[in-house]
């Protein structure tokens, strides 16, 4: 898959640093020296990190470089790493590991969750945020267009889709089984968009760069053309002409007993 591109990610800055900073705002433990934000980005969420702890080392963890070096441009008194996530292992007990919107991306959560908990100093806390829209307009349109006859021999759609997440109960009981005391919640942003582009916009730059590796230029912007169609309906004009694009994200903060 091509490299993450920073600058079509930050487009839409302020309504992805939204959630973080609402899990941000759950997190408070007494203590905190070592902080890392996995799967980091260019830095967005990473700053909200520092400035809530500016005494402790915060870490930025990310597999993109592309995205490590925005992030060290826009924050050069931190430290970042390129790393998969899925073998990470912190040099010291972290008092918060941060997720925001990037565990997703990564299957098999009932192995990747312990492994997490296990990098955590007693009392710490593992902070999760991820998009939970698989079933939205957005993301079954993007399957639809791809299993078509026109793009089902260009494009694999199951191994295009992200994985499904777990239920609410089996995270929690999968981290309660780590040791941990555990906030779960779900909440569903309604973010004003110009119109159905703007929605392709912001997704080309997440949900949308599978579907389109495998395609050349010419063919990906034939199958956003069909995918758009599809989204004027999905997603009609309100009174003042804009549409709501529904994004609901699932929220974790587990806390490491001693």
């Amino acid at each position: 898959m091509k490299e993450w591109d920073p600058v079509l990610y930050r487009k839409f800055e302020a309504e992805r640093t939204r959630p973080a900073r609402e899990l941000l705002a759950r997190i408070s433990p007494e203590q905190v020296e070592q902080v890392t934000d996995l799967g980091c980005g260019p830095g967005n969420s990473t700053e909200l990190l520092a400035d809530a702890w500016p005494l402790a080392q915060v870490t930025g963890l990310d597999s993109s470089a592309a995205m490590l070096s925005q992030a060290s441009e826009r924050l050069p008194h931190c430290r970042f790493v390129q790393a998969d996530i899925r073998s990470w292992q912190a040099d010291v007990p972290q008092q918060v590991v941060y997720a925001n919107a990037s565990l997703q991306w990564l299957d098999n959560h009932a192995s990747l969750f312990p492994h997490l908990v296990s990098q955590l100093a007693t009392g710490g806390v593992l902070a999760i945020q991820m998009p939970d829209n698989l079933n939205e307009p957005s993301h079954q349109l993007m399957r639809e267009v791809a299993t078509t006859e026109r793009w089902r021999s260009r494009i694999n759609a199951a191994a295009a889709e992200r994985t499904q997440l777990l239920s609410t109960g089996e995270y929690y009981n999968l981290l309660v089984k780590c040791g941990c005391e555990v906030d779960i919640w779900r909440t569903t942003y309604y973010h004003v968009m110009a119109d159905a582009q703007a929605i392709i916009s912001w997704l080309q730059a997440t949900g949308l760069r599978p579907f389109l590796a495998t395609l050349d230029a010419s063919e990906q912007r034939a199958f956003l053309s069909d995918y758009h169609q599809l989204l004027l309906t999905a997603y009609p004009a309100q009174a003042d002409g804009q549409v709501l694009l529904a994004f609901p994200r699932l929220f974790m903060v587990a806390v490491k007993k001693g």
